[in-house]
């Protein structure tokens, strides 16, 4: 089920003072629902279409699914709130003066919400949140940016994302940002705000360390109950990206369980984070990783396509959760941080291959069309 809204005022299952969606949720029949995902990955990689004019729909989590997400929010919470209010504080130091949250559709979403009631809460500062899409080989919404721009100056906008993998999406702002700059005559920060980089590419970040973020485990009902973006013939050149809405899962949704309880570890510890010492951040180190690791899997496995390789927890979770998967490597799999990858790949009969030098927790590889 899918229910047009105001994109004005669409906020999916969020509190309304929480984020703007500047997305425009579609009707079934201006979709292109596709149920088979060997089909579905056939058409992206023969160019037929690309994966943004097309969507698989997505189901409710399983139970047992589902207590994995419940498991992943016990034990990292702390971790991930911790690391947000390291994040707060290294934009405020970057961007001491007026701040607009950016977050990029969807792995941002939850996390721009949460880097807002620090803002507020800890550093007493109020600043506007929005969703926007961002999809890669097609570029940024413009006509969103426009929409932001109406109300707010081009230097408060601050990118907003959940982690970096390889920093394709962090390319693809920079290429956009310098074209809306070109064609708009408007200067933008062309800098992204994470919470976990692992490329070292971001302008700060709470951490580089490949660690489970639990709203990579879940798709929609961890994020407003809203799709991943959507551009095909139906969107219009003046109208925001598309998406579908699933009003029905609200039995399902997540989304404001899982803000509330990050903001509450934020609110426990907060006081005490905001005056400790900042972690030593080693982009360098981290861009150095990211590097070897591709490397070493183009070795491994001959011909590789990088655009295949889905590197780091979040990656190989969307991986499993959304495409065709060929392998997917682990460094250790008694980790609890890999747990669902595990029960993931055991269920849709994905290969497990174990790699104990690997330099992070997961890589999954998706099946090219070349493998039959």
């Amino acid at each position: 089920m899918t229910v047009p809204i105001a994109a004005t005022s669409f906020h999916g299952s969020y509190a309304p003072d929480d984020v703007t969606f500047l997305l425009q949720p579609l009707s079934a029949q201006h979709t292109h629902t596709v149920d088979d995902l060997l089909e579905k990955e056939r058409l992206i990689q023969s160019g037929e279409r690309h994966y943004s004019e097309m969507i698989t729909p997505e189901q409710p989590p399983t139970a047992a699914y589902l207590a994995l997400f419940h498991a992943a929010v016990e034990a990292y919470t702390q971790r991930m709130a911790r690391d947000l209010m390291h994040l707060a504080r290294r934009i405020r130091a970057e961007r001491p003066g007026p701040l607009t949250l950016v977050s990029l559709a969807r792995a941002g979403t939850p996390i721009g919400i949460l880097l807002r009631r620090v803002l507020r809460e800890a550093f007493g500062i109020d600043v506007s949140h929005y969703c926007i899409s961002i999809i890669r080989d097609r570029g940024l919404d413009t006509h969103a940016l426009q929409h932001i721009l109406a109300s707010h100056s081009p230097a408060s906008l601050a990118f907003v994302d959940g982690w970096t993998a390889k920093g394709t999406i962090l390319g693809e702002l920079q290429r956009r940002l310098r074209a809306f700059e070109a064609s708009e005559g408007v200067h933008l920060p062309a800098e992204l705000f994470v919470l976990s980089d692992l490329a070292g590419v971001a302008q700060a970040c709470g951490s580089t360390q490949d660690y489970l973020i639990p709203s990579a485990l879940l798709n929609a009902s961890v994020s407003g109950l809203v799709s991943r973006s959507i551009l095909n013939e139906h969107v219009g050149a003046s109208q925001f990206h598309g998406c579908l809405f699933y009003a029905d899962w609200q039995a399902h949704d997540q989304s404001r369980w899982f803000v509330e309880q990050v903001s509450a570890a934020l609110r426990r510890n907060g006081p005490a984070w905001s005056c400790e010492p900042l972690p030593v951040i080693d982009r360098g180190a981290a861009a150095l990783r990211a590097r070897d690791l591709m490397a070493a899997l183009a070795h491994r496995h001959a011909g590789l396509d990088p655009q295949l390789v889905k590197p780091g927890l979040g990656e190989a979770t969307r991986a499993l959760l959304r495409r065709v998967p060929h392998l997917l490597i682990l460094r250790d799999p008694a980790s609890v941080e890999v747990r669902h990858l595990v029960q993931l790949a055991t269920e849709r009969g994905v290969p497990i291959e174990i790699d104990p030098s690997l330099a992070l927790h997961a890589v999954a590889i998706i099946r090219s069309l070349s493998d039959g």
